[in-house]
């Protein structure tokens, strides 16, 4: 009778601390494909900007040149003061700045106020006025179009920037990100210690969430700026061609060549349009990063 001896299990033997500590950093480091790949993005989001800025600095032929034309050329100031004396393009520039920093201020403060609100305080119907201003969000903008310009005709505040401004003072996307904003970064133990301490309700919004929401507060207006400074529809029914935007000067630009537009003009006072842009990114820039980095690790 044969008997079966056992044998104990093989123990793979494990890895010292050293060499765990080199494999983790190989698969944090990252390699070569990882750099072309972000480098092809890179240049895919770069290159319009720079074929823009090489066609405003040159003649406006040289759009059709075979190969393209890659090299910034000796025209672009020209061009820009060809924009600026086609049409009132200082005035734009003005009134956008106007506009744009009007509209991302007031929406940052009412969405803050809105959804500290909502997200903090307890009040009878709180749910249903979320839902309801979740819901506006589904209607189409240009569905309030027409009954918004018959307001603003009776109110006599067309080809004024009050009829821009109004309109845009609150937003329901804003109140919407502030709530889920302030719903997880403000404890409630906070709130009621401040509450105890003799804070009134203002001053536990002043000094309690709005410095909780400074991050989410930069994203918010940036990216409000950024919608009012694109916004070319309402612009275009309501300010006439002597108190122009941005957008509705870059398109009396293009209209003012007739057949054959002065492209190398219209894409001089683009460039000039996107300075403002760029300026706010880089002053923003820190509290930009900090809001996306605290929502990517929130939860």
């Amino acid at each position: 009778m044969t008997s079966t001896v056992t044998r104990p299990p093989v123990v793979p033997r494990p890895l010292d601390r050293e060499a765990r500590r080199n494999k983790a950093r190989f698969y944090d480091r990252p390699g070569w494909f990882s750099y072309a790949l972000l480098g092809v993005f890179f240049l895919a989001a770069v290159f319009p900007l720079w074929w823009s800025f090489v066609m405003a600095s040159r003649q406006a032929s040289d759009i059709n040149a075979v190969p393209p034309v890659v090299i910034p050329g000796p025209n672009f100031f020209a061009n820009v003061m060809k924009a600026f004396a086609t049409v009132d393009f200082a005035k734009a520039l003005l009134n956008s700045i106007i506009i744009s920093g009007t509209i991302a201020i007031a929406v940052v403060f009412f969405s803050t106020l809105a959804g500290f609100a909502f997200a903090k305080l307890k009040f009878r119907g709180r749910n249903p006025l979320m839902v309801t201003v979740i819901a506006t969000m589904a209607i189409p903008t240009q569905l309030g179009i027409i009954p918004l310009f018959m307001i603003v005709s009776q109110l006599k505040l067309a080809n004024s920037l009050w009829a821009v401004i109004i309109p845009g003072l609150v937003s329901a996307f804003g109140v919407f990100f502030m709530r889920q904003y302030l719903v997880d970064t403000i404890p409630d133990e906070l709130i009621e210690a401040a509450r105890m301490d003799g804070a009134s309700m203002w001053g536990t919004f002043w000094h309690v969430a709005v410095p909780a929401a400074r991050p989410a507060m930069a994203v918010l207006g940036l990216f409000m700026f950024m919608a009012a400074w694109t916004d070319f529809l309402w612009p275009l029914l309501v300010l006439g061609p002597k108190n122009p935007s941005v957008q509705t000067a870059l398109a009396a630009l293009a209209a003012s060549g007739g057949h054959t537009p002065d492209y190398s003009m219209v894409l001089a006072g683009a460039v000039i349009s996107i300075i403002p842009l760029l300026i706010l990114f880089l002053l923003a820039g820190k509290q930009l990063i900090a809001g996306i980095m605290s929502g990517a690790v929130k939860g």
